[in-house]
């Protein structure tokens, strides 16, 4: 094991930052806000290579394969700034990541209020500092279940402004049921014990983070182990909840500058929203041979506790009468008709590409500040057959979504995913809105539309699981403005570390892309000259056996005095139209434009 640390004077004296080395033997500093490098002179990092040589060319979206990665722990605010290193080749024969000395769950009485419960936590947190586990590395969670229901997504509100914070809600549909646990231990279904006492969970809010995963190079195996070093069966509620990008390959803009390739959080403090009851956790993670001790976690967390509102007020999940400026589209319609079109002939040539999905931004300006948890709770009334997200790193935009699209969800070797393709507006009658269900299920080119994305799935779940099983090959999955063609796919790895090859594999979907992959991404960078950053990417969580991913469409990035960045994407294949696609894309944001009062002309002519 190599060991490289970096002087402390050097950081405090230059804004720099560190980037991976192409090359992945040396560092590489290169200059960027003195801002910036203050937040990232705050954390400890420790980079890692490969732990299997079998896997290092295996990245999210991208061929090309990164030597390092980073894994973040919080900086103690009371403590002087440092930065630590540490390099393994496992590439070259060195010792893979040794695992945690503990990965634990501790669960106390059941309390009335949320605040009781904070006071349970902060004595316990003492406890904990008092008497250490005798371990140089670990993580623990402790939790208090509180005796009556909160939402999530309140509990998030009143936190206010601690950052990173994140959400994640389930969908609640018949067909898709939530997970029950073990209120007690914090046990998920898969860990072959008979729980005393079921419930089921219903979303999750995090502010803080106990360890973040964050780089910029794409996701890589070596990056889906080290986050796995950190989750165990045995506790199945500590989760790591994030994002990666569309495409590894695409400059990543400024406004998605923050997160990186990718970024996942293991949250400080949890709220746990459950069908009867809530819980509040904490988590503490921290490794003594990363400069990161469990005192300083302790120190940490104890900050950010010091900070949590235990005052929970119900949002008010209405139509925002938030006054809308400005609104513009990149493309322009006409620009969109002209990709569209040039996307048709590519189509009708003799090249390989079938379908290709483009997307359009739209940036809307407000009069006032969005904020993106008030608008996420607005979002939540169309929400019942669909994905909640949220995701904000530190100094970043808040990514926020109400997806209906399932990428996949495992449980130990057991893995469903879902093709969904082809889009309805809802009929104003019953009647209407069956002659609409009618007209997509016999539609040829959303048929066609469709097979590409169900049968694309299908074989790339049949690379990694014995059999695959569709059912149903063809129905109609129904949500409040819209109506898609959907299909169930379902399977059983070979082993819990295919999990990563499915999420290489599954992601970018035709749905979301195109078929061929390749030829369909080529076109769309050639075609779309904004970022789509976290937009269609996976978002979701990886647990110890169990994990669950969404794809980030319907989703919006909210920003700062700059209102929010709105995405949509339509599929392109043979039959389509330039003017429908984009009254589709027009339908699908409606979501978020019937948040806001209309000022001026929607469309601002280019």
């Amino acid at each position: 094991m190599l060991s490289q640390k970096v002087s402390l004077s050097f950081y405090k004296s230059l804004a720099y930052h560190i980037f991976p080395s192409p090359i992945g033997s040396s560092l590489f500093v290169s200059p960027m806000a003195a801002g910036s490098a203050a937040a990232v002179g705050r954390r400890c990092l420790a980079c890692f290579m490969d732990p299997e040589s079998a896997k290092c060319s295996s990245t999210i979206s991208s061929s090309s394969s990164s030597s390092r990665q980073t894994i973040h722990f919080p900086n103690h605010r009371n403590s002087h700034q440092r930065f630590c290193s540490l390099s393994m080749n496992g590439c070259q024969g060195d010792h893979p990541h040794l695992p945690l000395g503990t990965v634990e769950t501790r669960s106390f009485p059941a309390v009335p209020s949320p605040s009781l419960a904070v006071e349970t936590l902060s004595s316990a947190l003492s406890q904990l500092k008092a008497n250490p586990p005798a371990y140089t590395s670990g993580i623990i969670r402790l939790q208090v279940p509180i005796q009556q229901k909160i939402e999530a997504i309140d509990w998030l509100y009143a936190q206010n402004k601690l950052l990173p914070r994140c959400y994640f809600s389930d969908r609640a549909q018949t067909g898709n049921p939530k997970r029950s646990i073990d209120c007690a231990n914090g046990n998920g279904n898969g860990n072959g014990q008979s729980p005393k006492k079921h419930n089921k969970l219903v979303s999750v809010a995090g502010v803080g983070s106990a360890v973040f995963f964050q780089d910029l190079h794409p996701f890589s195996y070596r990056h889906w182990k080290s986050l796995k070093r950190f989750l165990s069966t045995d506790c199945p509620l500590i989760r790591a909840y994030g994002a990666i990008r569309f495409d590894a390959r695409a400059t990543i803009s400024s406004e998605w500058e923050a997160f990186g390739y990718f970024y996942f959080m293991v949250p400080q403090v949890e709220f746990d929203e459950l069908e009867d009851s809530s819980i509040l956790a904490t988590t503490i993670a921290w490794d003594n041979s990363l400069s990161w001790t469990l005192g300083n976690a302790i120190d940490e967390l104890k900050a950010t506790m010091y900070q949590i509102s235990s005052i929970v007020l119900k949002l008010q999940k209405q139509v925002c009468s938030m006054l809308m400026l400005s609104n513009s589209h990149i493309p322009s319609k006409k620009y969109w008709d002209l990709a569209v079109n040039r996307a048709l002939q590519k189509i009708r040539s003799d090249s390989a590409l079938i379908k290709v999905v483009l997307a359009r931004s739209s940036r809307v300006i407000t009069a006032t500040d969005i904020d993106p948890i008030a608008w996420l709770a607005c979002l939540q009334v169309e929400g019942k057959n669909a994905y909640q997200f949220c995701l904000q790193p530190p100094d970043a935009p808040t990514f926020i979504g109400n997806t209906p699209e399932q990428l996949f969800h495992r449980t130990w070797l057991d893995i469903n995913s879902e093709a969904l393709a082809g889009t309805r507006a809802r009929g104003k009658s019953l009647s209407e809105d069956l002659q609409i269900e009618l007209d997509l299920l016999s539609s040829p080119k959303d048929h066609l539309e469709f097979t590409i994305v169900r049968e694309s799935i299908r074989k790339k779940l049949e690379n990694v699981c014995n059999s695959v099983v569709v059912e149903p090959k063809k129905e109609i999955r129904k949500l409040p403005r819209v109506q898609h063609l959907y299909a169930k796919l379902s399977g059983r790895l070979r082993s819990e570390d295919d999990e990563f090859e499915i999420l290489s594999s599954l992601h970018p979907s035709p749905a979301v892309c195109g078929f061929p992959t390749e030829e369909a991404r080529v076109l769309i960078a050639e075609t779309e000259v904004f970022d789509r950053g976290m937009y269609a990417g996976p978002v979701g969580w990886f647990g110890g056996g169990e994990s669950e991913f969404a794809v980030g469409i319907r989703s919006a990035l909210v920003e700062k005095g700059l209102g929010a960045l709105i995405y949509a994407g339509t599929g392109v294949v043979e039959g389509s139209n330039a003017s429908s696609e984009w009254d589709e894309l027009e339908l699908k944001i409606s979501q978020f434009t019937k948040l806001l009062k209309l000022e001026v002309p929607l469309e601002i002519k280019n």
